[in-house]
């Protein structure tokens, strides 16, 4: 009898005590904002990069590069959706940098662990 009221007590104090745990919430808001945040790096590098008269394939390669080394170890990366971020990249090398014939298959190699 003692024993099955220690038990129920402890249980009570347990269950009355205890603190929720919750998930990593990420909502929409800040990833969409992460996403436009390597866009507008991936196309600042490589505008300035052309613009120093390195060729196409070159500044391709150093913007990648550097996108993949400054973001690689965020948390957000495996929820990112890669065909929006690369249509958010070619729309802003349009409208930042007048870059009008760059084809999304070259931005293959820009992935993230």
């Amino acid at each position: 009898m003692i024993k099955k009221f220690f038990t129920t007590f402890i249980f009570t104090l347990l269950l009355l005590f205890s603190s929720p745990v919750y998930s990593l919430d990420t909502s929409s808001i800040n990833l969409e904002k992460y996403t436009k945040k390597i866009s507008n790096k991936f196309t600042r590098t490589y505008c300035n990069t052309t613009k120093f008269g390195i060729s196409y394939e070159g500044a391709l390669a150093f913007a990648i590069g550097e996108t993949n080394k400054e973001f690689k170890n965020n948390k957000l990366n495996k929820l990112i959706d890669y065909s929006l971020l690369k249509n958010s990249i070619v729309n802003d090398l349009e409208n930042n940098c007048q870059v009008y014939d760059f084809a999304i298959s070259n931005l293959d190699n820009l992935k993230f662990n």
